[in-house]
């Protein structure tokens, strides 16, 4: 199986979501780190959508699939924007973090659950401060160089 640095955990619905996935990629690519994206990654999405028979079968190669991927990554990056992040991505984090890894939390969106608060149970689950912009994104990057297995 391969390792991956970064699990990109993210809402994948609309093709502004799809677009900022691909952004963020890029940008971890470009400073040296492996990425699993679950929409570029994942595989056979297509097919669920074409076809409802397949949706018990394929749906569950899909999950496997990106369990197997979180499981071999050093680190979950979630991106948390949206009224409500998406419930996927929560599953995701809950595992990153059951599973020991590094989880970091990505909020462009000034949207919070409560009194400009997060629920308590996602930011309990990050390993550092949410990063809310590039610049930010940028400077755990070059701090976490060191503890991403390479």
């Amino acid at each position: 199986m391969k390792s991956y640095d970064f699990y990109i955990s993210a809402p994948l619905f609309n093709e502004m979501e799809l677009k900022f996935n691909r952004e963020l990629a890029a940008f971890l690519e470009k400073r040296g780190f492996t990425t699993y994206l679950p929409q570029r990654d994942g595989g056979e999405d297509e097919m669920l959508l074409k076809d409802p028979d397949l949706w018990p079968e394929t749906s569950k190669r899909v999950f496997n699939r990106d369990v197997d991927a979180l499981k071999s990554s050093s680190a979950l990056i979630m991106v948390m924007d949206g009224r409500v992040p998406d419930e996927g991505a929560c599953v995701e984090l809950g595992m990153a973090y059951a599973f020991g890894k590094i989880c970091i939390g990505f909020q462009t969106d000034n949207r919070r659950f409560a009194s400009g608060q997060n629920n308590l149970m996602l930011d309990y689950c990050m390993s550092y401060d949410i990063v809310h912009d590039w610049n930010d994104l940028e400077v755990l990057l070059r701090q976490l160089k060191e503890k991403i297995n390479r």
